[in-house]
């Protein structure tokens, strides 16, 4: 126990990391009990508490978690909202109201209530990205590619602005072909931008759309790539999803 308290205080506490780990946390903690709930809810159960309702509006979790999030926003401006035990407070309050609104982003997204419909699996990953990221924060990754460079060390001003612009430029290319987990990942570890910036485009990018040609070899490239992809990554990450956030049950409603 010792050695794990030791390792908690080298790793996280004197790097000044324990508010990003306790977001963290929170934020993950918030986001399974959430899924709990609307399961068993979903389910029927009648001893959970139902759904929250304004006479015979439904109110959705969205708005709590913007409420959470507001009132950590507004704390951190205060005077004592960077000093301790405060700042970590107001880490767990951010992270549970970020939680309730990933939760429900794709409802956000589509302006519609389509959180058991396929288009709800969108919440899903915007949750997994935003958990993958803050972990690699917590880690020790900086965006672009900044870790460790310090300019009149390592690189002279031009070359630091340099190097960044190249990775922006990357994770920016990465994101037009369509690789989205590759392209906010990439902010963090440039080398997945790369890896996404020199593959073919996504059928439906933006890229494909402005450079390859319908019928082209790059485009029959691109679609075959994409079914391989769905058949090989989607379809089991979709099932391991549904195992944590439930299956979808409802068809997607008419655009």
């Amino acid at each position: 126990m010792g050695t794990l308290g030791d390792w908690y205080h080298q790793h996280i506490v004197e790097p000044g990391k324990q508010p990003l780990f306790l977001l963290l946390v929170a934020f993950v903690v918030t986001f399974l009990f959430t899924r709990l709930s609307v399961r068993m809810i979903r389910k029927g159960v009648k001893w959970w508490p139902g759904n929250v309702s304004a006479g015979d509006t439904h109110v959705h979790h969205v708005i709590f978690g913007i409420t959470v999030m507001l009132i950590a926003g507004l704390g951190a401006f205060t005077p004592a909202g960077g000093n301790e035990p405060w700042w970590d407070v107001l880490a767990v309050l951010f992270g549970i109201g970020a939680a309730l609104v990933l939760d429900e982003f794709a409802l956000v997204l589509h302006l519609k209530d389509v959180y058991w419909a396929e288009q709800g699996r969108q919440s899903v990953d915007a949750v997994v990205i935003a958990v993958a990221v803050t972990t690699m924060l917590v880690i020790g990754a900086l965006p672009l590619g900044v870790d460790g460079m310090t300019i009149g060390e390592n690189t002279g001003l031009w070359g630091f602005v340099g190097i960044l612009a190249l990775n922006f430029v990357l994770v920016g290319l990465a994101l037009l072909k369509g690789r989205l987990w590759l392209g906010i990942l990439g902010l963090l570890v440039p080398l997945l931008a790369l890896i996404a910036a020199v593959r073919v485009a996504r059928p439906k990018s933006p890229y494909a759309r402005w450079f390859y040609q319908p019928g082209s070899k790059r485009a029959r490239k691109s679609q075959v790539r994409m079914e391989s992809h769905q058949r090989r990554f989607v379809a089991r990450k979709n099932r391991f999803f549904d195992l944590i956030a439930g299956r979808p049950s409802q068809a997607d409603p008419e655009a």
